[in-house]
């Protein structure tokens, strides 16, 4: 093993080795990219022709991405694109980072992680390095993609490297990207944390953090999201309880972070978008049952999570009553989809579940969004509207997502009835009695 570990970090130090990325999504295509404008040549591998067909044509469709930078590598020959997981054969090593979504019962889908290793295994030699980086519950790598990779004959440790490096995306955020934001990698041996350490410390420009085992990376993971996922929570509830209380909760998240230590300030919202922050602890819960335990607080602040969409309508139908207008029948025009700002995003968006209770009220629904001109959600096609047009009919307006070119004051000006779920109008200096906040 040592032999076949010597040729493969001899290869990724003088970048002669050729790279496969599987899955050319929001994780995948930046890191194809990283890899490529690291020097070496390199194999996005897709299952769906058409985002094959635009890397290829150079044509960029992740908002990370420079576009001149997927134009020239791909016009330099060192990236490619193909649904012929046959190449996979080619290269010296792969990263794996296709979707992980819940299903119906909120259990671990892993059947794209799974087709995926399978597709890989058709081709794995001797000597190659196999990477996954989609979030997942601990034990994945070693109870999941290892037996498929052995099927082959070749054992991990021995034949090839087998190592799990969370993804760390964050669309939109304009100082850490994939080059520059730290990684954590595990390997089933040392030797092959030490491999896979030496490929990302190759085209990271970022701290890599090597740790003992793919169980510890892929809990790691879970940790940071369920975090996040649990202050969230509090402060939505705490948002809850300022409401009934008549006190504003974004004047007292602006106070308490004054405090320069034992503090760190999160918001409420709408509810939880994106992959990571609404499915990664679900995966952890999951994976307790098996050791008998109830991840008690987890659970707890999913239960609130998910009650903030239907909380904005009950407080939007609230804010009409005060008008002598009830909801069935109110305009309503809700201002962003994305689930964040900045973005052209809608995973798990709670504009979707705002926009599922308003119907359910009667409501009559339009919205704006300049990044997203338009969307289907269970089996309606919505269409983005000139929010200028429509505004002076509108009964109420509610702000999902804080997009920075908004023109905020002119919003208030024209609404009837503002309800700012994002303390997006913070700023406005008039009318601000029209301003209601989460």
């Amino acid at each position: 093993m040592s032999q076949l570990k010597e040729e493969l970090m001899l290869k990724l130090k003088n970048r002669t080795a050729k790279l496969g990325v599987v899955g050319l999504g929001y994780v995948g295509l930046p890191l194809a990219v990283e890899k490529a404008k690291a020097g070496y040549n390199v194999i996005g591998f897709d299952v769906q022709a058409s985002k094959v067909e635009q890397v290829n044509n150079g044509e960029n469709y992740i908002g990370d991405i420079v576009d001149e930078d997927l134009k020239n590598l791909v016009k330099l020959n060192k990236l490619k694109a193909t649904t012929d997981f046959s190449f996979v054969g080619e290269v010296d090593a792969v990263s794996i980072c296709v979707p992980t979504p819940l299903d119906k019962y909120k259990q671990p889908d892993l059947s794209y992680v799974v087709n995926s290793s399978r597709s890989v295994a058709k081709y794995l030699h001797r000597g190659m390095l196999v990477v996954l980086e989609s979030t997942t519950y601990p034990g994945t790598t070693e109870e999941v993609l290892k037996p498929i990779l052995e099927e082959t004959g070749l054992k991990c440790g021995i034949d090839f490297f087998l190592a799990f490096s969370p993804e760390r995306v964050d669309p939109g955020n304009k100082q850490f990207k994939t080059k520059n934001t730290p990684k954590v990698v595990g390997g089933c041996t040392p030797e092959c944390t030490e491999v896979a350490a030496t490929l990302y410390r190759n085209v990271l420009e970022s701290d890599i953090m090597e740790v003992s085992s793919p169980a510890v990376a892929e809990m790691e993971k879970i940790l940071e999201n369920t975090f996040r996922n649990i202050n969230i929570a509090l402060a939505n509830e705490m948002a809850i309880l300022c409401k009934k209380m008549g006190i504003d909760v974004w004047e007292v998240i602006d106070a308490a972070k004054t405090k320069p230590y034992g503090f760190m300030a999160f918001y409420p919202g709408p509810g939880l978008g994106g992959h990571c922050i609404p499915l990664d602890p679900s995966y952890l819960s999951w994976k307790a049952k098996e050791y008998d335990y109830h991840t008690r607080l987890i659970e707890t602040s999913a239960e609130i999570n998910d009650y903030m969409p239907e909380f904005v309508v009950e407080n939007a139908m609230k804010l009409l009553n005060k008008d002598r207008k009830a909801l069935n029948g109110s305009r309503v025009l809700l201002m962003g989809a994305a689930y964040k700002n900045d973005i052209d995003d809608m995973r798990e968006s709670p504009a979707l579940k705002v926009i599922e209770h308003l119907e359910k009220n009667g409501a009559i629904i339009s919205y704006n969004d300049p990044f997203i001109p338009s969307f289907k959600h269970n089996g309606t096609e919505y269409k983005s509207i000139d929010w200028r047009t429509e505004i002076d009919s509108a009964d109420i307006v509610i702000i999902t997502t804080n997009h920075s070119c908004y023109e905020y004051q002119e919003i208030v000006d024209r609404a009837k009835i503002i309800y700012d779920t994002r303390n997006a109008t913070k700023g406005v200096k008039n009318n601000r009695e029209k301003i209601n906040k989460l």
